[in-house]
């Protein structure tokens, strides 16, 4: 069996979206900018409220999934076809937009620590336009398994020691998992060979992954084969380790619009700005 290792490490960079959200990018920008079929990954973490009171107002997008993990805090999401709902921590919203939709993600809270992920996952050319759909997933139907000793792991989406993750219907058939390791615990990790992937620390110092140090707020993005090797370092350590099936599409993405062609693009520009979505 091959073993997966790390082929580049990326640190994410500060930045704003939204209202002026502080966040880190890790995905999206200049140094990583999509792992197919990836096209961003943000890490918004702070106990400012001034960091995140603005939110994210009503916005549009098309042609992508995005996918929101919260750690800590609470956000109220509502959208232009009468949904609405409460993301608290440890729940995971993952909204498919295909032909387009206008959302909101406001805070709930005025002051204490909002933690969480955006991941965005592309879509094929020949579902782009479906219709738009939510699966809103509370914490108490997310799996929580312990494979080996000393390792704790939820799984969001995939399938981990008999556990089925609650996401269901995603065309790049999707791994994504949030990993806790004690110091020294050791963890063999099977990954559908083919997938893309990529493993981020987010709590401890470090942890080994494929063999190698990952350091606390940094990507490795992960070779091909067929199983990953982690290992917890000298203190307890938290990562997302996910994977997905790549698309080999070209892709034109210009903001909240991701499509195949740059007439696609133009068609969705003039479709939000004729109230079509």
């Amino acid at each position: 069996m091959s073993d997966r290792h790390l082929t580049r490490r990326i640190r994410g960079i500060d930045t704003a979206d939204g209202a002026g959200v502080k966040l880190k990018r890790i995905i999206g920008q200049p140094g990583l900018d999509m792992l197919d079929p990836f096209l961003l990954l943000d890490e918004f973490r702070s106990d400012d409220a001034g960091d995140y009171i603005a939110g994210f107002p009503e916005h549009p997008h098309r042609g992508f999934e995005t996918v929101t993990y919260m750690l800590a805090g609470r956000m109220q999401h509502r959208d232009n076809h009468g949904n609405s709902g409460d993301l608290m921590p440890g729940s995971v919203q993952w909204m498919t937009a295909g032909r387009g939709i206008l959302h909101s993600e406001m805070p709930q809270q005025e002051n204490g620590l909002m933690w969480g992920f955006q991941l965005w996952v592309n879509l094929p050319a020949k579902d782009k336009m479906i219709e738009p759909r939510y699966q809103d997933i509370s914490p108490e139907r997310i799996p929580l398994v312990r494979p080996a000793e000393g390792v704790e792991v939820r799984v969001i989406a995939g399938e981990l020691g008999g556990a089925i993750g609650p996401v269901e219907g995603i065309v790049t058939a999707p791994i994504y998992l949030d990993i806790s390791l004690q110091p020294g615990a050791t963890l063999a990790l099977d990954l559908p060979v083919g997938h893309h992937g990529f493993a981020y620390v987010f709590e401890g110092e470090s942890a080994l992954v494929g063999g190698e140090l990952l350091q606390r707020s940094e990507l490795g993005v992960l070779s091909e084969g067929e199983q990953l090797q982690l290992r917890g370092g000298d203190k307890p350590s938290r990562l997302l380790v996910v994977a997905g099936k790549p698309l080999k599409e070209s892709v034109t993405r210009y903001g909240p619009f991701v499509m195949n062609t740059p007439e696609q693009i133009h068609e969705a520009i003039a479709d939000f700005r004729a109230g079509k979505f």
